[in-house]
């Protein structure tokens, strides 16, 4: 029993397939069966049942593959420990972030993270909340980039990397330049992401939002700032976007962001991750770079905590 048969056991349970297994672990699907086999052999257990379409992992394969699964994550473990005791940032680290935040702050950090730790092998996913904390809790990301405070049923460390203020895109009725609070817009015409989406959930939240059909003859549920502004510029009313996204406008639309007054609505942006963890110098070394790069840019890092309504998810 080796290490390498652990990992392509966990591989097949994962994919349920044979082939998919063999091309995620970059071997030949007769070499990855042979090692199964042989491994089944050694243990005097079935692990799949191959007559299958999936390959469905039998009742005591589970059991195993859960123990190959921890094997395999201190195997990890040690290898990254050995990185923390040379001092070293490097090595991989796979992330996960949510995408109304990987638009707007990806391109501001990745070219100097890079170029700063050269040794960092970095994979970068855009996935949704939910899948980040299952994947965490699955140990196929490291860390991952989401807006908190999440649920306590979550499990999951928190660092706060930035607040960024939520603003207004759009017309008015009254043509106002400048809310009064988030829930002076709860009457007007307000375009918003999918539901589901974390920022919908925080806006309608946070401003006291009644679901209401904007038209009575149209239904839509955008995945993209971009879809969203065009519906607005096309239909009128407005919607909300976070301050990085503002800040990447064009001079035409950004004429058009308007602001709260405060307290001003905010969405607290963190990393998220599980902890003892070995890899904790790797997501220090992110999330120290992220702050120095983002935090400057920010109107709330000039404003006092009691200026700030955090939005709830």
């Amino acid at each position: 029993m080796n290490l390498q048969q652990l990992g392509y056991i966990v591989a097949v349970d994962r994919h349920k397939s044979f082939s998919k297994a063999a091309e995620a672990c970059h071997v030949t699907q007769a070499t990855l069966s042979t090692m199964v086999r042989k491994l089944e052999e050694e243990l005097e257990v079935v692990l799949f049942d191959r007559k299958t379409v999936p390959v469905i992992t039998t009742e005591c394969g589970q059991d195993i593959i859960r123990e190959a699964e921890e094997v395999l994550r201190h195997s990890r473990k040690l290898r990254e420990v050995a990185k923390e005791v040379r001092g070293k940032i490097e090595g991989a680290l796979s992330l996960g972030i949510i995408p109304t935040v990987a638009a707007n702050l990806l391109h501001r950090v990745l070219p100097l993270l890079l170029e700063r730790y050269p040794g960092l092998k970095l994979n970068v996913q855009e996935v949704t909340t939910d899948s980040i904390i299952e994947r965490l809790k699955k140990g196929e990301l490291d860390v991952g980039i989401a807006s908190t405070p999440l649920s306590p049923a979550a499990q999951l460390e928190e660092e706060i990397l930035y607040y960024e203020k939520l603003m207004v895109y759009g017309d008015t009725e009254e043509g106002a330049t400048r809310f009064l609070k988030p829930a002076d817009i709860a009457n007007e015409q307000v375009w918003l992401l999918e539901q589901g989406n974390c920022l919908t959930d925080q806006v309608v939240n946070i401003c006291a939002l009644h679901s209401r059909p904007m038209s009575t003859n149209l239904s839509f549920s955008p995945n993209s700032f971009d879809s969203l502004l065009n519906i607005v510029d096309r239909f009128r009313g407005l919607t909300i976007v976070p301050e990085l996204y503002a800040m990447d406008l064009p001079p035409d639309r950004a004429s058009r962001i308007k602001d709260f007054t405060p307290p001003y609505p905010v969405r607290e942006i963190s990393l998220v991750y599980h902890r003892p963890y070995a890899k904790m110098r790797l997501i220090s070394a992110i999330s120290g770079l992220i702050k120095e790069v983002v935090q400057p840019l920010l109107q709330t890092s000039k404003m006092k905590s009691s200026e700030m309504q955090i939005a709830r998810l």
